[in-house]
């Protein structure tokens, strides 16, 4: 989830901005914890790697004691990569094997700027998205319409502005 918006930049409009930058702090700090914390790591095992210890003070975070060698630290951050970059392909081959409903769902926020559950159904299932529910209560418009367009109709019940002379 956290890599899909760098993945999506690099498909659809083929550059990369600094805008993941915190979503792969994120992303690592996940892995850190997952590897160091947590025991989720087939290679390391059910193990804690470094104690924190410490309280925060002064927007200072909490320090990290290593009570583990720098041979199995690096075993620690060869971990770590290896989780970011499985997780990075899985999520890439994801929206490209889906691209066709990225592109829709692009195109449905497009014209109506929000969706409801039944209209992201709708595009996954790989139908168009129904209008939205509230269209008729002064919802989003549709594209196409424009506020100028609007504004120059009249209003029901009243009388059509009379046209102005040319000059």
């Amino acid at each position: 989830m956290l890599f899909g918006g760098r993945i999506c930049e690099e498909i659809f409009m083929h550059q990369m901005t600094t805008g993941a930058s915190n979503d792969f702090q994120r992303a690592t700090d996940l892995a850190r914890k997952m590897v160091t914390q947590w025991g989720m790591s087939d290679v390391l095992g059910p193990m804690v790697y470094g104690e924190e210890e410490g309280e925060i003070f002064l927007g200072r975070s909490v320090t990290t004691h290593r009570n583990v060698s720098e041979a199995t630290m690096q075993k620690v951050d060869a971990e770590i990569r290896r989780i970011i970059d499985e997780q990075y392909a899985l999520a890439r081959r994801l929206i490209e094997e889906n691209r066709d409903k990225v592109e829709a769902l692009a195109l449905a926020l497009l014209e109506y700027e929000t969706l409801d559950a039944e209209q992201i159904d709708d595009i996954m299932a790989g139908r168009p998205p129904r209008p939205p529910k509230d269209q008729g209560s002064g919802g989003p418009s549709r594209r196409g319409s424009s506020a100028a367009g609007r504004a120059s109709e009249p209003k029901p019940g009243a009388e059509p502005d009379s046209p102005e002379p040319a000059l």
